[in-house]
């Protein structure tokens, strides 16, 4: 429905009021004319008939209302949807032409815009080819990037300095994809994406922490920093992650590279599934410790029974009991080895892999930790700046800082050092301090406590950090100064200086997922309402269900999105689930969306497929085509599945009657039409969604064009619309 043109009604309202004042001016003019007897006459013949006339008055208003509206229709409301179908032409980035109609006029003026939309198109693809023959070789420069990601038997990700995903290739797709609690909907797409965090993934303190060491490293001058750790996904999977920095150029003229975060302008993320490996060391370790010890007893009796064979005089009966026991353990022996080597053994604990650190550099980050979580000086004092340690960095600070924490909140103690010595085979790590005395019972007790401090949580303790590092932790007292320590024996590295990862070949393809752009990105914990529609991120979506009616019972069938991401669409990253609705599918509404029972029969129900979607759109901008139904059959669920949607969402069918206010219908296919958007896939949840995201590409510039830039404006724009009023 089309808001009526007040003009129009003006229009009418003054024809009516001329008419009127016309026939009251005759009537008048004519009564002048007649004397009296003739008056009386003529009032006496229209008295009665006052309504006819009434009625006269209105059927000619009614024609000459009928008689303005096709005028308006030809003159005003052509022109202007005319100009609204330009504006599309003037926006589009591909070519596009008007068809002409109505007057002759309008048809003249739409072949003009035509051939001016032709001689822009022209003029864009001579602009193009000469930025595509300039950028030639840095085209070549990328084609070598991809084919040597694609030689690379790692997952590989780059992420900017906020943890944003800007490139990652097959490989770390297929791995996430293992990794995904939903490989059937999203395929990994709601863990790594363009433009996702990283940190859906990985720990933001293990990241930072990598940071920390890269930016010490470049501090020392180290050509090509990087830093490891290993952590554990929701699934339980072990992750080994190489970071290695993307470091600014400076520009011409500009002096240093900059400092700090600024001389690093992203993190390289090499990522390794090592839950198999260790499970395997771990198995092999157990096996050897169960051979270890459970042949220490057989050798022990074949020894003694060996020991007493060796006497000459021994009796026959006392040989043949010794010969026996060393046949029974020998026995006892192999069955065990037998048994070991063919059985799996309980895991033992996790291990994670130690790295080469500079011991001055692990001092110094324990030392800003400590200072920063007990807010107490912490000084340092005979640290031995050529060592070199083989460490687990994150939990060992996590364990210096969580005994500070405790000396801190229990003792009072006012001031903390740090002190780094190496013997011969271990180097040595104090934590010192002066203060009340304490017992061997409470040191004993922090060890075994699970570290908790602050905000951070680790089931670890300090025993098992010291245990992880094959070392030794002890308290100790120094009277003469009025001090005491706590000393962890560390492991010294045997070699020092940073490994290269071997590289192997690989059969994955070149990586096609990327943005170089998001290098660029700003903060993204900006008010989105205030935030430019060009910069946002959003997730297109859309639903298809048993019928129009969820408060009566009606349910989602399929669900499917697509990702928009620095104003491109990434068709590589869908969703595109088919959901369970626990009922049967009307046939009415089979023929509408081509989805039958037999579809729908062993899928996931709403609840499981909610979360997962929930999970795909976290940190974006929904967007929907008549959202309200989308989003009524959504927040039906909420109690079910656990989950609810509380980002921001637009609706194109509304902001298409923002930038078309005179066009007829803002159906979808309507919508497609106009902005030259073929519609694939009609009816099916993903195929509506990519059309719906194209069409909301080619609505940013025109809503633009209106004065409507951020995620506020855009929102209440669409709310002052008619269809704003429709609810479900």
């Amino acid at each position: 429905m089309r808001k009526i043109d007040p003009r129009l009604v003006l229009a009418i309202v003054a024809a009516g009021l001329v008419m009127a004042l016309w026939l009251v001016l005759m009537s008048v003019i004519v009564w002048s004319t007649l004397d009296a007897q003739e008056r009386l006459a003529v009032g006496d013949v229209l008295a009665p008939r006052t309504v006819l006339v009434a009625m006269g008055w209105l059927l000619g208003l009614f024609l000459v209302a009928v008689t303005l509206h096709m005028l308006h229709r030809r003159y005003v409301g052509d022109p202007h949807r005319l100009i609204e179908k330009i504006r599309v032409v003037v926006t589009a980035t591909t070519p596009q032409q008007l068809t002409p109609r109505g007057t002759a006029e309008m048809q003249a003026m739409a072949r003009a815009v035509n051939e001016l939309a032709a001689q822009r198109d022209q003029l864009r693809g001579d602009v193009a080819e000469q930025v595509a023959q300039a950028s030639q070789r840095v085209q070549q420069e990328k084609n070598r990037l991809a084919a040597l990601m694609a030689e690379l038997n790692q997952s590989v990700v780059v992420c900017n300095r906020e943890g944003r995903i800007l490139l990652y290739n097959q490989r770390a797709r297929q791995q996430f994809r293992q990794l995904s609690q939903g490989a059937g909907a999203a395929a990994g797409a709601e863990l790594i994406g363009i433009g996702r965090s990283i940190y859906a993934v990985l720990d933001q303190q293990l990241v930072a922490h990598a940071l920390e060491r890269i930016h010490q490293a470049l501090g020392r001058g180290v050509a090509t920093p990087s830093a490891q750790f290993v952590t554990t996904t929701q699934g339980g999977h072990l992750l080994r992650v190489q970071v290695a920095p993307v470091r600014e150029s400076a520009p011409p003229g500009d002096g240093e590279a900059p400092e700090g975060l600024q001389a690093v302008s992203g993190l390289v993320l090499m990522l390794d599934d090592v839950t198999a490996s260790v499970q395997e060391e771990a198995e092999r370790d157990q096996l050897m410790h169960g051979l270890t010890e459970g042949s220490r007893a057989s050798l022990a009796n074949i020894q003694a029974a060996v020991d007493m064979l060796g006497y000459a005089d021994l009796e026959p009966a006392m040989r043949e009991r010794f010969l026996g026991v060393v046949r029974d353990e020998v026995g006892a022996m192999g069955r065990r080895v037998n048994d070991l080597a063919h059985r799996a053994t309980q895991r033992l604990k996790t291990r994670w892999p130690m790295e080469d650190m500079l011991g001055a550099d692990l001092v110094t980050a324990a030392q800003r930790r400590i200072a920063q979580h007990c807010d107490r000086p912490v000084t340092l004092d005979a640290i031995d700046t050529s060592l070199w340690l083989k460490v687990d960095s994150y939990t060992l600070l996590l364990a210096l800082t969580y005994l500070a924490h405790r000396l801190v909140d229990e003792f009072e103690v006012r001031f903390l050092q740090l002190r780094l010595q190496g013997t011969a085979t271990h180097a040595q790590l104090d934590l010192v301090w002066s203060g009340q005395a304490m017992s061997n019972e409470t040191v004993m007790s922090w060890e075994m406590d699970a570290m908790r401090f602050g905000s951070e949580r680790s089931p670890l303790t300090v025993r098992d950090v010291v245990e992880r590092h094959g070392g030794e932790m002890w308290f100790e007292r120094e009277r003469a100064r009025h001090q005491a320590f706590f000393r962890f024996m560390l492991p010294l590295a045997s070699v020092q200086g940073v490994v290269d990862a071997p590289l192997g070949e690989s059969e994955f393809s070149r990586p096609e997922y990327y943005d170089f752009d998001l290098f660029k990105m700003a903060d993204q914990s900006s008010a989105l309402d205030d935030r430019p529609l060009s910069e946002l991120t959003y997730t297109v979506f859309d639903t298809e269900t048993t019928g129009l009616n969820p408060a009566d019972g009606d349910a989602i069938i399929q669900i499917g999105a697509a990702r928009i991401v620095n104003g491109k669409l990434l068709r590589q990253e869908c969703f595109d689930q088919l959901v369970d609705p626990g009922r049967r599918i009307p046939a009415a509404s089979i023929p509408i969306h081509g989805i039958t029972d037999d579809m729908v029969v062993g899928k996931p129900g709403i609840a499981q497929v909610l979360p997962l979607f929930h999970a795909y759109a976290q940190d974006t901008v929904l967007v929907a085509h008549n959202a309200a139904f989308d989003m009524r059959f959504l927040q039906l669920q909420e109690e079910a599945s656990g989950v609810a949607f509380h980002q921001p969402v637009l609706d194109t069918l509304l902001l298409s009657a923002v930038v078309h206010p005179q066009q007829e219908s803002h159906r979808l296919e309507a919508i497609a039409e106009r902005f030259n958007v073929t519609v694939l896939g009609r009816h099916t949840a993903l195929g509506d969604a990519l059309v719906t995201a194209e069409i909301w590409l080619r609505m940013i510039p025109l809503l633009q064009e209106q004065g409507i830039h951020t995620l506020r404006q855009a929102r209440e724009a669409a709310q002052k619309t008619y269809y704003a009023r429709l609810k479900y």
